[in-house]
């Protein structure tokens, strides 16, 4: 008995001491947070012609650096393939990763990571050509299939082409820039991928207009920023970063009117601004860290439409990525 209580006791005097230094530190201490993302996918993550980054992954990216460091540009982009974005995290080479990689629960379970939360919803589809006359996938029996290797996108096409008894042809390659090509040059009959994918590299093809995503989904692909495992400070400042900018779009919140909401706006905007409270405390962040966000980076809906939606060339519907009230799935819990 008396071991157990010196155990315990042990225990106890253990959790209370500080904890060693992780990304918080690290991130500060260097200046800049170091973000993986995609090498070039438009609307998510691609360089401009003076090599900065933009899109939507990359805006989490920006908002992880202004709650932590207070300026959004403060951010190194690491572009990683399908096949090194998770060792790359997993090692330590990069702070957080922002990319097209869904969750799934091998991926939180077993490899020593964290889904923060889901910025994206998706799903899997197909990419004909029109002059296929194909409606359906259902018409693909016989199909060859061009993929990226090393991703969900080949497991779901095995499942989706057993389960309706039809047969298929897999053509994989390294990255999607790499399908992208093959696909266009008649190495294959179709492409898959996330459907948010496959809008973006529609636009990367010579004649765009050529081609057809057909209308089902065969997977449900919930997209978001990825961390290690282990490091809970770090976790919650990136889910919360995520969710202030969904709680913002809620709220009325936006780039334009963030320092107005924080002195007048109602209590849960103030409480989420820093202009009533300070939630940041306990994640180690100062009273704006969620001003911050909305300001440099702006809102959900904001940076949706901005790199994906209406006011981009991929010209993406909100659908599922809607707010809650709305008739979509997109849901933050409060900042309370």
């Amino acid at each position: 008995m008396k071991k157990r209580l010196l155990l315990i006791a042990g225990l106890l005097a253990a959790s209370a001491l500080p904890a060693a230094a992780g990304s918080l530190e690290n991130v500060r201490n260097r200046g800049e947070l170091v973000c993986g993302v995609s090498p070039g996918v438009a609307g998510f993550s691609v360089p401009d012609e003076k090599g900065r980054w933009g899109g939507f992954d990359v805006d989490i990216c920006r908002a992880v650096a202004a709650a932590v460091l207070g300026d959004a540009g403060k951010v190194r982009y690491t572009p990683l393939s399908p096949k090194d974005r998770f060792v790359a995290l997993q090692t330590g080479e990069i702070d957080v990763l922002s990319r097209q990689a869904t969750w799934t629960l091998g991926r939180d379970t077993q490899m020593g990571l964290r889904y923060v939360g889901i910025a994206y919803y998706d799903g899997q589809g197909f990419m004909v050509r029109k002059s296929q006359n194909i409606a359906s996938a259902k018409d693909l029996n016989g199909a060859s299939v061009c993929v990226p290797t090393g991703t969900t996108t080949e497991l779901n096409i095995a499942d989706y082409f057993r389960a309706n008894g039809m047969k298929y042809e897999g053509v994989a390659f390294e990255s999607g820039d790499q399908v992208a090509k093959a696909f266009e040059s008649g190495r294959c009959d179709v492409f898959s991928n996330d459907v948010s994918a496959l809008s973006a590299y529609r636009l990367k093809l010579v004649n765009p207009a050529e081609y057809v995503i057909l209308p089902e989904l065969i997977s449900k692909e919930p997209l978001g920023p990825v961390v290690r495992q282990g490091d809970e400070t770090w976790t919650s400042i990136v889910r919360w970063s995520l969710y202030a900018m969904i709680n913002a779009e809620e709220l009325g919140i936006t780039a334009a009117n963030a320092e107005e909401q924080k002195r007048t706006g109602s209590p849960e905007a103030q409480r989420l601004l820093g202009g009533n409270g300070n939630f940041g405390e306990s994640m180690g962040l100062k009273p704006d860290w969620a001003l911050q966000i909305v300001k440099q980076v702006g809102n959900y809906g904001e940076v949706y439409e901005r790199n994906v939606g209406a006011g981009s060339k991929l010209g993406i519907g909100r659908g599922l990525n809607k707010l809650w009230t709305a008739g979509g799935l997109q849901y933050a819990p409060p900042a309370r």
